[in-house]
């Protein structure tokens, strides 16, 4: 379906829209600090001024390797106003894997605190810029809070907000590179007037692209993003006595986090008041059972379950609701948020009748734009859109499997072994 969604922006003016509407609102909360939404704003100026002076420019990515800490949401906030994009780099993950990535995308500048630095090693930094972000009084600091001008640096939504590596399980990493464009439609997709504005935890590893969501669809409702530590983070046990005692409202959870959770939840009948919606991802792996458990515990909890490869981050989506009475067998991946087109083709490229299963392609407006430095890769999988009537629309092949069930939901059915066999997630 399409609908206007300002695709001239760039993501980080949704921020500075909310720094506007209420600079004095909490926007970040970590431990006993906070930060508004002013003093995070003028933060993040003074450090984009800073990358700018040192080179940053549109399309050029930045990496940033530091623990999850405020100083990580400030550095991330400043590469996109001073027109870069943002190369994520845990510290929590290995060295070889990190300077793998560094290597292959070749960024001129890297933010990094003591953790980043010392998983990367001094030899991989010799020809990379380091800011370092642990400093108590940063040469930055007397620097304009203002907003830098887009139009100053040559900046569109057309230029990348970030390249992300996938993770390597199907073959070698890729950087994907996405625009903000992309971005600004996943979310604007969602109702914005009136909105509550939630308390978010920042769960996710900021390598994985369902960290975005988690800190722009919060600033978007000008929310508090809710940060804890990597031990907190790493215990279940622990993680849900934070998110009690935080008042977390709303969580984003990958499927492997979202089982252990359920888990939890149908055990021990653990009870988060505060807790009102769950995105997760791949939640038709989830049993009947577990469903059954997390509503009896929290009735109030809308849980959607979202679809969308690195590729394209989310593109599909559906809420499930409360009433054990209306759950299908499992959950399906929903319908195609706006400006986004989904295809079922065959072996031929054409389309399947509905009902059968077809290879998932997506058009429309929620597609990256290829994969940093692999041109031949990026022609393979992001090919030529022949249903869209615009001669220059691409779509990407997913190599997943899918059916439109009656209600007009796509029901997934895991990845093409280009034999054609469909797993059975029902067993």
């Amino acid at each position: 379906m399409a609908a206007p969604y300002l695709s001239e922006r760039c993501i980080h003016e949704l921020f500075e829209a909310q720094v506007r509407k209420a600079p004095d609102a909490v926007a970040v909360a970590y431990e006993h600090a906070c930060l508004s939404y002013g003093e995070l704003n003028a933060r993040a100026n003074r450090l984009a001024h800073h990358l700018i002076a040192l080179g940053a420019r549109p399309d050029r990515p930045v990496a940033i390797c530091l623990e999850r800490s405020p100083a990580m949401v400030v550095g991330l906030l400043a590469i996109l106003k001073a027109g870069g994009a943002y190369l994520p780099l845990d510290p929590a993950y290995p060295s070889g894997r990190l300077r793998q990535v560094l290597a292959d995308a070749a960024p001129r500048l890297l933010l990094a605190d003591a953790a980043g630095r010392s998983t990367l090693g001094s030899d991989a930094l010799v020809d990379v810029t380091v800011v370092d972000l642990d400093t108590t009084r940063p040469s930055w600091a007397n620097l304009p809070a203002s907003d830098p001008d887009p139009r100053t640096l040559g900046l569109t939504s057309s230029h990348l907000a970030y390249v992300i590596y996938t993770s390597g399980s199907t073959g070698t990493p890729k950087g994907v590179e996405m625009p903000h464009s992309t971005l600004l439609n996943l979310i604007r997709s969602s109702p914005v007037l009136g909105a509550p504005k939630r308390r978010t935890l920042q769960f996710t590893t900021l390598n994985i692209n369902v960290s975005f969501q988690e800190l722009f669809s919060c600033w978007r409702d000008g929310g508090v993003l809710v940060l804890a530590r990597e031990t907190t983070i790493a215990d279940f046990t622990g993680l849900l006595e934070f998110a009690w005692t935080e008042a977390i409202e709303r969580l984003f959870l990958p499927f492997g986090a979202l089982n252990h959770f359920a888990e939890v939840w149908g055990a021990q009948g653990v009870l988060l008041p505060s807790l009102r919606e769950i995105y997760a991802a791949r939640a038709q792996l989830l049993t009947t059972r577990m469903l059954r458990s997390f509503f009896e515990v929290h009735p109030r909890v809308r849980l959607i379950n979202q679809y969308g490869p690195a590729e394209t981050h989310v593109v599909t989506e559906h809420s499930l609701a409360a009433d054990p009475s209306r759950w299908p067998q499992l959950p399906p991946i929903g319908r195609p948020i706006s400006n986004t087109r989904i295809y079922l083709l065959d072996g031929h490229g054409e389309p399947v009748p509905f009902g059968a299963v077809g290879e998932l392609h997506i058009g429309g407006a929620g597609i990256a734009r290829g994969y940093l430095n692999r041109p031949e890769l990026t022609a393979e999988r992001f090919v030529a859109d022949p249903f869209s009537g615009d001669p220059g629309a691409r779509m990407f092949r997913t190599d997943d499997l899918a059916r439109y069930l009656p209600d007009g939901n796509l029901e997934f059915l895991g990845r093409n072994d280009n034999q054609v066999k469909i797993r059975d997630f029902r067993t």
